[in-house]
């Protein structure tokens, strides 16, 4: 009777040796003229390349560019010029400015500028 749980022996695989092998003198040459030939053709080609794909790039972002317009978070960033010396919060013209400063800082004293302000 023959035992299936028995352990099979494994044996290690032998490394196997190249049957074509140069000289080593002319296999050494061979692989500097590889790589002289892959540095020369790759950086010739790739110039090329880049200086399309950055040309492309340009156009592609100038496209984009006039196609989004202006951006109105910024502009209306600029359009808020008179701040609140009280809270800090931004106005964008002086007459909303003094209707912000007596209905939010009535026992504060008005400033300077709101003085003439006609609200």
């Amino acid at each position: 009777m023959v035992n299936i749980y028995a352990r099979a022996v494994f044996l290690k695989p032998v490394p196997r040796q190249s049957t074509f092998l140069l000289p080593p003198n002319s296999q050494s040459k061979n692989e500097e003229n590889i790589r002289r030939n892959e540095r020369t053709s790759i950086a010739m080609a790739r110039g090329h390349q880049k200086i399309q794909s950055q040309q492309k790039n340009a156009k592609k972002q100038a496209e984009a560019k006039k196609s989004k317009g202006h951006d109105q978070k910024a502009a209306a960033k600029v359009a808020l010029v008179y701040t609140c010396a009280v809270c800090r919060t931004q106005m964008p013209d002086p007459k909303t400015f003094k209707q912000h400063f007596e209905s939010k800082h009535p026992k504060s004293p008005l400033p300077p500028e709101l003085v003439g302000v006609e609200a």
